[in-house]
């Protein structure tokens, strides 16, 4: 029997708890190379990438820090900023 070869799983670091976590298991915040900001789920956009766990604590810890900011070097729009804090709070795997 043939066996199946093992794919690599991208892991991406969350910007709030700085741990490494599979890519699809964070929200991709994404800066697209026309400035605007935007969250990626499917994790395809082009464009700067800042991840965050789907947790309201990593969350608020990364924005009291500015991490999001630094990493995607823009501000965050305050609407992007309301999705963000929407879609964790609406559950944890709407997009999964």
């Amino acid at each position: 029997m043939a066996e199946l070869k093992k794919r690599k799983v991208p892991e991406r670091r969350c910007l709030g708890c700085n741990v490494s976590k599979p890519k699809s298991e964070l929200i991709r915040v994404v800066r697209a190379p026309d400035g605007t900001v935007s969250l990626d789920f499917r994790g395809k956009k082009s464009g700067r990438g800042a991840y965050v766990c789907r947790d309201r604590k990593c969350l608020e810890k990364a924005v009291k820090s500015k991490r999001i900011a630094k990493n995607l070097e823009c501000e965050i729009p305050e609407e992007v900023m309301k999705m963000l804090f929407e879609e964790i709070e609406s559950g944890e795997d709407d997009h999964e």
